[in-house]
């Protein structure tokens, strides 16, 4: 069973533009490339050639008279005569890209002989990316790709793709969900928790309406990770970024959520660990959330780079990190226990990432004051406070009612429980943080409206 994405309306616009480039999907392992490329790719080319470089070797010396375009069908050709390509109706699909980057050189030559469309794949591809931009520079077009969100799981699971427009009706309206529809919403959403975003756990769930094997297929995700950091390190060292990886969930579990270093090893140093921190980004199985120098607007380069809290990029992979106890306890009791207030964070952290935002968050020195994420509409900077319960948001308050910070008036509060709203904070519940972007925009777009009617 085919889980639809919202990859596929990407490729369906990217194949309809006449003057599409190679395209380049990148993302972690498992999130789903290959199976949304090919089912793109079965529904709209005569000819579908995909040759995957881990389990088809012999193709990695395709490039070896030349990077034209011509000359790569000539060794694919001669590989495999059966192949059929067909000018305009063909293509090509070189996947797992990361064990033959090289490869990417051709993209221009292929933009520019437009016989032929070419999707190239790989997991990891993030932490080749910077050399294969180059190579290719102003000939490719690139997608990133992440595990499935609330609203994808929602699709998978039946539901229409209007779901989204009806909780977003909701939220605009500022109406509160009637009892039975919130708990429909919330059990769904710790669902969700529970399994995160990868496609294969996502099936298993859908297919055996429980949750039976989902617990071994994230252990199996998260252990082809670590197995990819001990085989692609390269230079830098392995146990470093495997240290790192291995202590987000401890250190997102502490109340002060910054990333230090000192607790991997207590004579650790920026320099010595920047770069594991990097290569874990680049790859896709983490994201940063930096620390704003001071809440105002604008954000870019308003930041400390050295302090940052992360998250994993799939909370369901979090939950396989967590100890068994604590994983056992939350599956079978729905307890997230010490870990609640760390795995509604990382929900958050995810939802806002895939949603397109750049993670801030605010601590001041003294420890008096932190807000945990920061959003923005056309004229405001918009704190996000995450709480277990509805109970009061000290921090935002602040934020809201000091004269030190004008760019912020209003705040929203995502909650376990249901939409409702004070004169400066508007609370939603968690379920609905994939919404947050479009809420905020067709605020603006009504903002707009009303100010051109006057």
């Amino acid at each position: 069973m085919y889980l639809k994405r919202k990859i596929d309306i990407f490729l369906a616009d990217w194949k309809s533009n006449p003057n599409h480039h190679p395209l380049i999907v990148k993302g972690a392992r498992q999130v789903g490339k290959t199976e949304s490329i090919l089912h793109f790719a079965e529904a709209n080319y005569a000819s579908v050639i995909a040759i995957n470089f881990i389990r088809q070797t012999y193709y990695k010396h395709i490039a070896d008279n030349g990077f034209g375009a011509e000359e790569i069908i000539k060794e694919i050709s001669r590989a495999d005569p059966t192949l059929k390509f067909i000018p305009g109706n063909t293509l090509l699909f070189f996947d797992e890209i990361q064990e033959y980057p090289e490869l990417t050189t051709a993209l221009k030559f292929f933009s520019i002989d437009k016989r032929f469309d070419v999707i190239c794949s790989g997991s990891l591809l993030g932490v080749h990316y910077r050399r294969i931009s180059s190579i290719s520079v102003g000939y490719q077009s690139v997608y990133e790709m992440r595990s499935m969100d609330f609203e994808e799981f929602l699709w998978a699971m039946g539901y229409p793709d209007t779901v989204a427009n009806e909780l977003l009706g909701n939220m605009l309206q500022v109406k509160p969900f009637p009892a039975s529809e919130l708990h429909l919403w919330e059990n769904r959403f710790l669902d969700y928790i529970m399994l995160g975003g990868m496609p294969a756990v996502i099936s298993l769930f859908v297919a055996n309406n429980n949750f039976a094997g989902t617990a071994d297929l994230q252990q199996d995700i998260l252990d082809s990770y670590r197995a990819d950091i001990r085989k692609y390190a390269e230079s830098l060292d392995a146990a470093k970024i495997l240290s790192v990886f291995n202590h987000v969930p401890l250190q997102l579990a502490k109340e002060n959520k910054k990333f230090q270093l000192s607790k991997i090893n207590p004579r650790a140093r920026t320099r010595e660990y920047g770069g594991c921190i990097q290569w874990l980004l680049d790859a896709g199985v983490i994201s940063a959330c930096y620390c704003l120098r001071f809440p105002e607007l604008p954000l870019k380069g308003n930041y400390f780079e050295d302090k940052f809290k992360i998250y994993v990029s799939d909370t369901g992979i979090l939950i396989a990190m967590l100890d068994e106890e604590a994983r056992n306890d939350l599956r079978a009791n729905r307890n997230l226990g010490v870990y609640k207030g760390a795995l509604y964070e990382n929900f958050v952290a995810e939802a806002l990432s895939k949603s397109g935002y750049e993670l801030f968050y605010y601590r001041r020195e003294d420890g008096s004051m932190e807000q945990d994420f920061f959003v923005r509409n056309a004229s405001n900077l918009i704190p996000v406070e995450t709480k277990a319960g509805n109970n009061t948001a000290k921090s935002m308050r602040t934020l809201i009612n000091s004269d030190q910070y004008p760019e912020i008036a209003w705040g929203i509060k995502l909650i376990h429980g249901n939409i409702g709203k004070t004169e400066t904070i508007t609370t939603f519940p968690y379920f609905c943080t994939f919404l947050l972007k479009r809420y905020l925009k067709i605020q603006d777009e009504s903002r707009f409206s009303e100010k051109a009617v006057k």
